[in-house]
């Protein structure tokens, strides 16, 4: 499978994540246990992968962290970055 980046990044919600994270008080494991519960196999390790931008993150990945952080994708999604 051919890694994709997008000027260098891995992610796009690398540091949102983070920022959103600790504003709801979770730590790293307390996030992956969230998601483990909806059936997401990420751990601490891979959250902070996902928050160094080491590791990409799919659609529904996506989507059920934004559900485990009680916020929209607009809300994680960093567009400024982008432009």
């Amino acid at each position: 499978m051919k890694k994709i980046y997008f000027y260098d990044n891995k992610n796009i919600i690398s540091e949102k994540l983070k920022i959103l994270r600790e504003e709801k008080g979770l730590s790293q494991s307390s996030l992956a246990a969230k998601l483990q519960t909806m059936n997401v196999n990420i751990d601490q390790q891979m959250i902070s992968k996902i928050e160094m931008n080491k590791r990409q993150v799919t659609d529904y990945e996506l989507t059920c962290i934004c559900k485990c952080l009680n916020v929209t994708p607009n809300d994680i999604l960093n567009f400024d970055k982008i432009n």
